[in-house]
């Protein structure tokens, strides 16, 4: 099947700051694929310019069919897009939000009636189909949200930031139904900063500073970290990273909440430096064991890894 979305060498600047700089990659019709980043990252840059709120200063973007230079206004009437901040009228409620944007998204009339309803028992709606919006919990404004944008069927769908300060239970429901569109052909673009959520992404863009650091599954990522990884718990853990970062046989040091991540060769020889370094240094620690890397794991080594030149 053809790519739903091709950026080939992307990039925008704002004066002398690059947002986004040299970005390549293609999605798949229905795949999930994630951009994952810090904030500043460039992931709502690169966003807005492949739904063609914002004209890049070099390179190409085809989404849906359409160059998204020469034809933003067509692109824009195939994608759906929900912005980072809540796009939705807070004094209208629910159903006039969707009557509004079956408008505005020029939804036939003998065809909106069905996606309404589609939209309230696909988000779970009907019991606030009638409550103000801005009345409403952030996890259900935020399901509306999505149901706006996918009133007229869209074939490429844009998240940005969908579920930033949303709850757990919420976040599931989102991605529970971010799935669905997928399994009937929609293709979902998502940004996030979270980086558990990156792991129900079919493939995903690591980005930092505007450049893409790596490209590939979620497995795949984790497969690049070719050395060991301990866990340090400790309830010391600032003096403990402070304490391993020039230890001789540990590589990077990252705390993690209660406990500290390091990078190490070798699983024996790491640990007796990590014992003999937190020893010296007085410091006390509940277990040191070799754990499977994270998504944060991977990116803050392939980060640190660009930036010194190598492992």
């Amino acid at each position: 099947m053809a790519d739903a979305v091709v950026a080939d060498r992307l990039r925008k600047a704002f004066g002398d700051f690059v947002a986004v700089d040299d970005l390549s990659f293609s999605v798949g019709t229905g795949e999930v694929f994630g951009f994952l980043g810090p904030n500043g990252a460039g992931k709502t840059t690169a966003i807005r310019m492949l739904t063609g709120l914002l004209p890049p200063t070099g390179g190409t973007a085809v989404v849906a069919g359409l160059d998204v230079a020469r034809d933003p206004f067509g692109v824009r009437r195939r994608i759906g897009y929900m912005s980072q901040l809540f796009s939705l009228y807070g004094d209208l409620t629910v159903s006039e939000n969707l009557e509004f944007f079956g408008g505005l998204y020029q939804v036939p009339r003998d065809q909106f009636r069905a996606r309404r309803d589609w939209v309230i028992e696909s988000a779970d709606l009907a019991a606030v189909v009638g409550q103000l919006t801005g009345t409403l919990p952030l996890g259900l404004k935020q399901r509306l949200a999505l149901g706006c944008a996918l009133l007229h069927q869209p074939a490429v769908l844009f998240l940005d930031e969908p579920t930033s300060g949303v709850d757990p239970l919420s976040r599931r429901a989102f991605w529970d139904l971010i799935y669905e569109l997928a399994a009937a052909g929609t293709t979902v673009l998502v940004s996030t900063h979270y980086m558990e959520e990156a792991e129900y992404c079919d493939r995903l863009i690591l980005m930092h500073r505007g450049k893409l650091v790596a490209l590939d599954t979620a497995i795949g990522l984790r497969a690049r970290m070719s050395r060991p990884l301990l866990a340090v718990v400790t309830d010391q853990a600032p003096q403990v990273v402070q304490a391993l970062a020039d230890a001789d046989g540990v590589g990077e040091v990252t705390m993690f909440g209660r406990s500290v991540h390091a990078v190490v060769p070798d699983i024996s020889r790491g640990r007796a430096a990590v014992v003999e370094r937190l020893t010296r240094a007085g410091l006390g620690w509940s277990t040191i064991e070799p754990i499977e890397p994270s998504l944060e794991d991977v990116f803050i080594g392939l980060v640190r890894e660009g930036e010194t030149g190598g492992p």
